[in-house]
This record gives structure tokens, C-alpha cells and sequence, in this order.
């Protein structure tokens, strides 16, 4: 299906858990779901069949995962990587006001559409930049970093563990098998400078089905030098594939996309 043929479609009713997820933000988030209705369909950044679940699947799948992010006294700044729809970037800026979200997406069509629904929303604590993950590691970098539907743990880690400050968590939004994954790639990333890893389930007693988070911790600040040495690639490009509107026409260079492995 061509992007210019998707249509809007009515924003589904909000669920009662959303209430307690957003608290007095709730409004806020009925309107990112009302935009992910609209030019999110319109724009190929939602699949149409995905509209009725907007909010189970993908907002408060998202916006849940704040539970794996303590409360602290000075602000704390997290990096999305291929953020995509701001799924989890957005939700969670709604969710937690006292955090510092920046939107790491390297397709130019979605980030003016991240640029354009932050401004919407008047999402004072987020800012969108067009890039990779790996363009990244010099001019940014966080305690938390998280990714929903990227690429397979190890190599999320070899794009985004340089983003972290010392002692610094990527969160990583699995489905059911996000342990058997991490038991795969424990030894690979403990070579990366992982010093603990786990997974959590968020949302448990407020969702149906609860999020789960992988969670990679490093202890010392990693050395990008072993980082640099690995082939480049782009912390875009697996999401790009899972969203996409089924039909859809991948975007080529002349549509702003890339192909894959080209620095």
C-alpha cells in the first residue's frame, strides 16, 4: 500500500489503565494517540490494522517502561535510539516531564514528523535529531538510553553503549523472549563491557500483557575504540522494517533513506 493511499482513522477509546500511567498528563497522551491516528497512519509510521491497538500495544507498552527509570532530584537525560513513531521516546516524555528525552531517528521524513508532533504537543523536554546511533557518540550521551524494536540485543549494544555515562542502563523493550535472547548474547555482551544484565517486567498489574526490558548496565565509560573498529551500520534500519505498512515502498536515496551498511 502506496503512503499517499493510507488514511486517518478515529483514535480508539482510552483505556481505564491509561489513567493511572499518565496521571494529570492524561490528555497529553490522548493527543499523541490522536496524531498517531492521523499523520501517523497517513505518513507510513503506523500500519493501518495497528490503529485499534494504539494504545495496549504501543503508547502504554511504551510508556510503562518509566518504571525501570527511578525518580531523581536533578533531571535525567535518556536517548532513543531509532525512535521511529516516539515509540518509546515520546510516550515516555509525556509519562516523565522530569525527564530529558532526545529522539535519535536517521530517516529525515520521520524526524520532521517527530519535530512536527513534539511542537504539536508542546513538548518542552524533547529534542529530534537526524542521525545514527553511532554519529552519536562523540555529541551525546546519558544514563539511560532505550530502543523498542531495533535489532537483536547484541548489536543494539555495539550501536548504543558508547551513548552511556558511567554505570549507564540500556533499556531495551523485548517481547516474551527477551530472557532466551539475553542468555544467547550474555557472553558477547559482557566482551562489550556489559558488568550486569537482566530482565524486568514493567506495567505488570496495570497492562495485560507486561512490557519486558532488557536491561544492559556497563561499569566504567566503554571504549569506543573497540566500538569504532566494528562495521557501521544503522540503529534505524530494523525498525524501519518492523513498522513499515505492510506493501509499503522502502524509501530509496531519493526519498531521504539510505542503504543498509553505508556510513
Amino acid at each position: 500500500m502506496a503512503h499517499d493511499a493510507l488514511e486517518p482513522v478515529a483514535p480508539p477509546q482510552t483505556p481505564v489503565a491509561a489513567a493511572a500511567i499518565f496521571g494529570d498528563r492524561l490528555e497529553l497522551a490522548e493527543q499523541f494517540v490522536a496524531v498517531l491516528a492521523d499523520t501517523g497512519i497517513t505518513h507510513g509510521l503506523i500500519g493501518p490494522r495497528e490503529a485499534p491497538r494504539l494504545w495496549d500495544r504501543h503508547v502504554l507498552n511504551c510508556a510503562v517502561v518509566q518504571e525501570a527509570i527511578p525518580v531523581a532530584a536533578a533531571t535525567q537525560r535518556v536517548i532513543d535510539v531509532g525512535s521511529g513513531a516516539g515509540l518509546p521516546g515520546v510516550a515516555l516524555a509525556i509519562a516523565r516531564p522530569d525527564l530529558e528525552l532526545h529522539l535519535v531517528e536517521p530517516l529525515a521524513r520521520r524526524t520532521e514528523w517527530l519535530s512536527g508532533t513534539v511542537a504539536q504537543l508542546g513538548l518542552v523536554n524533547v529534542t529530534v535529531h537526524t542521525a545514527r546511533a553511532e554519529t552519536m557518540w562523540d555529541q551525546l550521551d546519558a544514563p539511560w538510553v532505550t530502543a523498542r524494536a531495533v535489532s537483536r540485543i547484541v548489536q543494539l549494544a555495539e550501536w548504543t553503549l558508547p551513548l552511556l555515562t558511567a554505570g549507564g542502563s540500556l533499556l531495551a523493550l523485548k517481547g516474551s523472549r527477551a530472557a532466551q535472547e539475553l542468555e544467547e548474547g550474555r557472553t558477547a555482551l559482557t566482551r562489550l563491557g556489559v558488568v550486569e544484565a537482566g530482565v524486568e517486567a514493567c506495567g505488570t498489574g496495570l497492562l495485560d500483557e507486561p512490557t519486558f526490558v532488557l536491561r544492559a548496565t556497563i561499569g566504567d565509560v566503554v571504549d569506543r575504540r573497540l566500538f569504532r573498529s566494528r562495521q557501521p551500520s544503522s540503529a534505524g534500519s530494523a525498525r524501519r522494517r518492523a513498522d513499515r505498512p505492510r506493501g509499503a515502498r522502502r524509501p530509496g536515496p531519493a526519498a531521504g533513506g539510505r542503504p543498509p551498511h553505508q556510513p
